[in-house]
């Protein structure tokens, strides 16, 4: 299959980024941010995604893309499929205990559609097992923010320097193994156990579009996706000046 020819954009255009496995937009609102027009695919309905969306299967939806053509609007594509598979609490203390059941890993045949639309993309997962390449680790503490969210992104087409972790301030606030301790951050996931309120998620992660619990548990915070999706623009700037 020959490979999307490179667009010349003129000076202030916004190229267009692809979000798969979209959920409400936390991602989505970091690459606005830096400049993207985004398009947000997901499953099920996400009213609250705060862009264009597309109520689809992300791998068929991508596909269809690439056989059609249309995948060429794009410029780059990110990608946040299901991390049940492989996050650290499925494959550890869920697995140890016989919780949970069995997930299906969608990344394989994820990059396999990536690599085929000859783009810049990025595929992010939490900390875990799960088979993407660490290429960049954020974490909340980069940014200032009320959360650790540690997340790992693989990059493919283009690079950028890892950034330098500074320590963290003390605990993530809540109840672990028993023991409740305080600390300037709140646990973004789950209830109960000192868990943080929709309200304490929306001011710690920086979402303020949505106030539904499913989906704020499941973003990631819109800074790390506005510093990848800025330097991700310079790429493409110095891509298409090579071209």
């Amino acid at each position: 299959m020959t490979q999307p020819t490179p667009i010349r954009r003129a000076p202030g255009h916004r190229p267009k980024l692809l979000d798969l496995f979209s959920c409400a937009g936390g991602a989505a609102m970091g690459y606005h941010r830096a400049g993207f027009d985004v398009v947000g695919v997901d499953i099920i309905d996400r009213p609250n995604y705060p862009f264009a969306f597309h109520r689809a299967d992300a791998l068929d939806h991508l596909a269809a893309l690439i056989t059609s053509g249309e995948i060429a609007r794009f410029a780059a594509v990110h990608a946040s499929p299901p991390c049940q598979a492989g996050c650290a609490l499925t494959v550890g203390t869920n697995a140890s205990r016989g919780w949970g059941g069995t997930h299906v890993q969608l990344i394989p045949e994820l990059r396999t559609l990536l690599d085929t639309t000859g783009l810049p993309y990025v595929i992010e997962q939490p900390n875990g097992k799960a088979p993407v390449r660490a290429d960049v680790r954020l974490c909340g503490e980069m940014f200032g923010l009320g959360v650790l969210r540690h997340r790992v992104f693989e990059l493919g087409r283009w690079t950028v320097p890892q950034p330098a972790h500074p320590r963290h301030r003390g605990y993530v606030r809540g109840y672990r193994h028993g023991v409740y301790r305080d600390g300037p951050y709140v646990a973004a996931y789950g209830a109960g156990g000192g868990k943080a309120t929709v309200p304490e998620m929306q001011a710690a992660m920086g979402i303020t579009w949505t106030t539904v619990r499913e989906e704020l548990t499941e973003a990631i915070p819109p800074a790390y996706t506005q510093w990848l999706g800025t330097h991700a623009r310079h790429s493409l700037r110095a891509q298409e000046a090579a071209a």
